[in-house]
């Protein structure tokens, strides 16, 4: 597995995602949140259930845990972030859950983040504040909030990821089908509760063509390719190309959706781009590296041969 595959496997995680807000914004509205979350992930549990056939009896107990606690975190991300594109533009969420960017690699624990990365990060805070008050100074709205708060928590979901120790000897496969099958019942259950699913046979085919998308596109493949790349990537370096998910929402929303574009509102999206692209070339550098006083003493030792051989 070369660090190459898995960047453009995460690249193109970051662009489906990207698209998901405006799909998901022209499927869903704040009564049925929680029904389409579960036919989304339930559609995306049996695909991948399907082509997993011979390979799910075998799933192993640390495959079971993990997976849920990964569907745990992921239940409570796709639960704010549903809710949260019904009440704002879908580029402006995408935009905002850049802040994933900046909050990732603080949760790195052992993984020291260089001084130099807080300037990036704080370009990307102050557009993410721009882009809350292109339509004019005021508290952020419910659905910027909401964003926001996914932002975190999906922070939260890559640091568990790449921390996990077991992590690396888990198939990657059988725990997403886990992961995907724990969001479908956890939402399955208040869905019913609250009688969402009564809306559903009065799905359009466009909605279900969407639906799908969503599951196969932006579900299995996501996810799944963000469980492989886990094994072999740095959880600050996962952050930073996934970041490039607001310049496809971005792009998306503008172009397809015509969302408004204002002044603030470009400043704001120039500011998160820049500080993505700037912050991702910060922490791949020396501040993603382990910072041990055995690591130190190695760097020095590897300056001090350097310069002799220069020498000799």
């Amino acid at each position: 597995m070369t660090r190459h595959r898995v960047d453009l496997a995460l690249l193109a995680v970051a662009a489906v995602w990207g698209s998901s807000y405006l799909a998901t914004k022209e499927v869903v509205d704040a009564d049925g949140a929680l029904a389409f979350l579960a036919l989304r992930f339930g559609l995306a549990a049996g695909v991948l259930a399907v082509v997993l056939r011979r390979r799910i009896a075998h799933i192993r107990r640390d495959e079971l845990i993990a997976g849920s606690l990964f569907g745990t975190i992921l239940t409570a991300i796709c639960g704010c972030e549903t809710y949260g594109v019904t009440m704002t533009s879908a580029s402006n969420a995408g935009l905002i859950m850049a802040l994933t960017v900046v909050i990732t690699p603080l949760l790195g624990g052992s993984v020291a983040v260089a001084p130099l990365f807080y300037a990036p990060a704080a370009l990307v805070v102050l557009g993410c504040v721009a882009l809350t008050q292109a339509g004019g100074f005021a508290l952020p709205g419910t659905g910027d909030v909401l964003i926001a708060v996914a932002a975190v928590l999906r922070a939260v979901h890559v640091s568990v990821l790449a921390r996990t120790p077991a992590v690396r000897r888990l198939d990657p496969a059988a725990v997403t089908l886990v992961q995907l099958s724990t969001v479908a019942i956890l939402t399955a259950m208040p869905a019913g509760a609250l009688g969402q699913f009564a809306a559903v046979p009065q799905m359009s085919g466009r909605d279900w063509a969407l639906t799908g998308y969503l599951a196969v596109a932006c579900t299995v493949f996501a996810f799944g390719a963000q469980t492989w790349a886990a094994r072999s990537s740095t959880p600050a370096r996962m952050s930073m190309l996934l970041g490039t998910e607001p310049m496809w929402a971005a792009v998306i929303g503008v172009g397809l959706a015509g969302d408004p574009v204002t002044a603030l509102g470009v400043l704001g999206a120039v500011l998160v781009v820049a500080g993505t692209h700037w912050g991702r070339a910060v922490s791949t550098g020396a501040g993603s590296q382990p910072c041990t006083g055995m690591s130190r003493r190695r760097h020095r030792h590897s300056r001090w041969c350097s310069r002799r051989s220069r020498r000799a």
